[in-house]
C-alpha cells in the first residue's frame, strides 16, 4: 500500500531526466508496471494484496467462529463483503467520469469478484484448496488456449493496439493484448451497462475475467494462512516458505520461456499466478523471520500503521492525492516541489502526498479507528 501510494516517487519523471544514469533506470522500471510479458516491482503490489487477502482467511474464520458466529451468518457477511469490494472498486474508477463507470478490473474489484468463493474454500481441507487452485489455473488456461488468434488481415489498431506493439509469437500469441478471450468477452459484457460510450477495449488490456486467477492467487495465500496457523515448528514454517517460493519462481519463468503460459501481470496469467506467488512466498518468508521468529518489530511500525487500515489509505491516495497536491501549491506556491530543481519535483510532490497520508493513518491508528469491510 505504502508503494501503491507513493506513485513510485516521480522515479520515472526523474529517471528521464536523467538518461545516463543506470541506477535511475532500474528503479524506473521498478515503479512501474511492465508493458505486457515480464515483471517489476510494481507489478507484484496487487498479487501481494490479494495473496494477503487469502492468508487472513483461516484466522478471521477461527476468530469469528470462536465469538460464537455461525456459517450462515459469516457466509452472509462474505457476500455482503463481495458485493461491498466490487461497487467500491467501481466507484473509485467513476471519479473522473461523467457517470458511473462500469469496469470491474480494479483491484478491489477483482478481489471482491471471489471473494464468497474463497471464504466457501476456507472451511474445506487443504487438499480441497489445492484441487480448486490447480482446477481454476488449468481450465482458465485451456480457455485461452482454444480460443482461435486473429486472422492475418485483423485490425489490430481497432483494439488499441499499436502498430510498433510487440506481439506475442506462437503459442503464445493466444495471451495477446486485447485480442484474447477475456478481452472478447469484455466487448459483450461491459456494454451491458449503461456507458457514456461503447466499450471496445481497456487500453491497458486489464479484464473482468482476470478475477478468476486472482481467485488463484488468493488460494495460494489461503494455503500459506493455513500452513503459518498450524501447530508446525517456526523453522519448518520457515523451510516450506523459503521452498515453496523458489519452486513457484522457477516454475513460473519455465512456463513463460516456454511460451506455455506467458507471465503478464495485466491479465492475471496462470504463469503470471504462479511467478507472483513465489515473490509473495518470500515476502511472507522474511516478514514471518524477521517479525515472528526474531522479534525484530519496531522498524515495521510505519508499515503497520498503513497495514491496520490498507482500505483508508486504497481509498484516500485515489480520491485526495490530487487535493493534498494542490493544497501544498496554494499555501506554499506553485513552484514548492520545484526547490532543487523541475528533474525533482515529481518526487518531492510524490513524497510529501505520501507523507500527508500517512499521517492520516497515523492519527486514525492512535485513535483505533479502522475501516472494515
Amino acid at each position: 500500500m505504502l508503494l501503491m501510494a507513493s506513485e513510485g516517487l516521480g522515479l520515472s519523471h526523474l529517471a528521464r531526466n536523467c538518461a545516463q544514469c543506470p541506477i535511475l533506470q532500474f528503479l524506473a522500471y521498478q515503479t512501474d508496471h511492465v508493458a505486457w510479458v515480464g515483471c517489476s516491482l510494481w507489478d507484484l503490489i496487487q498479487p501481494s494484496f490479494s495473496f494477503i487477502v487469502g492468508v487472513a482467511v483461516p484466522y478471521s474464520i477461527a476468530n469469528r467462529v470462536a465469538k460464537g458466529d455461525n456459517f450462515s451468518k459469516l457466509f452472509i457477511h462474505a457476500l455482503w463483503r463481495s458485493l461491498l469490494l466490487v461497487m467500491l472498486g467501481v466507484f473509485l474508477r467513476s471519479t473522473h467520469h461523467s457517470q458511473t463507470y462500469w469496469t470491474f478490473e480494479d483491484t478491489l474489484s477483482q478481489i471482491g469478484l471471489g471473494y464468497t468463493f474463497l471464504f466457501l474454500l476456507g472451511w474445506t481441507k487443504p487438499k480441497i484448496q489445492w484441487i480448486a487452485l490447480v482446477g481454476i489455473l488449468f481450465f482458465y488456461w485451456l480457455a485461452f488456449a482454444l480460443y482461435p488468434l486473429p486472422t492475418a488481415t485483423f485490425d489490430y489498431a481497432s483494439v488499441g493496439v499499436p502498430a510498433n506493439w510487440g506481439h506475442l509469437q506462437g503459442f503464445a500469441a493466444h495471451w495477446d493484448k486485447n485480442t484474447n478471450l477475456a478481452a472478447y468477452f469484455d466487448q459483450w459484457f461491459l456494454n451491458l451497462f449503461p456507458r457514456e460510450k461503447l466499450f471496445v477495449y481497456n487500453g491497458g488490456g486489464y479484464l473482468t475475467l482476470s478475477f478468476i486467477p486472482t481467485l488463484g492467487t488468493m488460494i495460494c495465500g489461503l494455503l500459506m494462512g493455513g500452513w503459518i496457523k498450524s501447530n508446525t515448528s517456526s523453522v519448518t514454517k520457515l523451510k516450506y516458505m523459503i521452498f515453496a517460493g523458489v519452486a513457484c519462481l522457477v516454475l513460473g519463468q519455465l512456463l513463460n520461456l516456454t511460451g506455455i503460459s506467458p507471465m503478464v501481470k495485466r491479465i492475471w496469467t496462470p504463469g503470471w499466478v504462479v511467478f507472483s506467488a513465489g515473490w509473495c512466498c518470500l515476502l511472507t518468508a522474511f516478514f514471518y523471520y524477521t517479525i515472528e521468529m526474531k522479534a525484530y518489530r519496531a522498524w515495521a511500525f510505519p508499515l503497520v500503521v498503513v497495514g491496520m487500515n490498507a482500505i483508508a489509505i486504497y481509498c484516500l491516495a485515489h480520491l485526495i492525492d490530487g487535493f493534498i497536491v494542490q493544497s501544498f501549491q496554494i499555501h506554499l506556491g506553485r513552484h514548492v516541489f520545484n526547490l532543487f530543481g523541475e528533474s525533482f519535483s515529481a518526487m518531492f510532490r510524490n513524497a510529501s502526498a505520501l507523507t500527508v497520508l500517512w499521517l492520516i493513518l497515523f492519527w486514525m491508528y492512535r485513535r483505533k479507528i479502522f475501516l472494515k469491510l
